[in-house]
This record gives structure tokens, sequence and C-alpha cells, in this order.
């Protein structure tokens, strides 16, 4: 079975130290319900760095969908997250060029 591509949207913020639970939390009330509502969304994880870096990686069928999620996550984000926040929530978006499953 031919899958169709997917477009990836990377979003990348640093908390401030010892935010993670919070970071958590505020995620599963509010990013997730806004982000698997756009259209195209296929997957969402947010990966915790040692350094408190906070990555957020989501896969869409199309850009368009990418897009719109960059969109609304950022607001989200800005409304929501800012204080717990050191620096400048960043994103972006493209095509999947390589994958493979186990």
């Amino acid at each position: 079975m031919e899958r169709k591509p997917c477009t990836l949207l990377f979003v990348r913020a640093q908390q401030r130290p010892a935010w993670q639970r919070s970071w958590r939390a505020e995620s599963r009330r509010g990013a997730i319900p806004i982000i698997s509502d756009v259209t195209g969304f296929q997957t969402y994880y947010v990966i915790y760095a040692p350094n408190d870096t906070v990555t957020a990686i989501s896969i869409f069928d199309d850009y368009a969908g990418a897009q719109e999620s960059n969109r609304r996550g950022l607001a989200w984000v800005e409304q929501n997250l800012a204080p717990l926040l050191t620096g400048p929530t960043t994103a972006v978006a493209g095509p999947v060029i390589v994958h493979t499953l186990a």
C-alpha cells in the first residue's frame, strides 16, 4: 500500500527550568485539541531535552495542514505558555523526505 506524502511541523521553545509538568499539563488541555482538530492531522510528539528545550513534532497529510497548525499552535503558545518560556518559539514546516518503520 502506497502512503501519500506527509508534512512535518517542528516547533521548538526554551522553557524556564523545572516547568516540565506545567508544559505537559497545558499541552494536554490546549495544544493537543487545537492541533488534532486541523484537517490532515496524523500524529503529535513532544520531546523534552535536558537543557529545558521543548520540541513538538506534528505530522500532517499536507503542507496546508501543517501551516494551519503552526498558526493556531503558535497563537496558543503565546497566550498560554509565554510565562513558562525564556525566549521566542520557532516553528518550521516542510515535507518528510525520508521515512521508515520498524
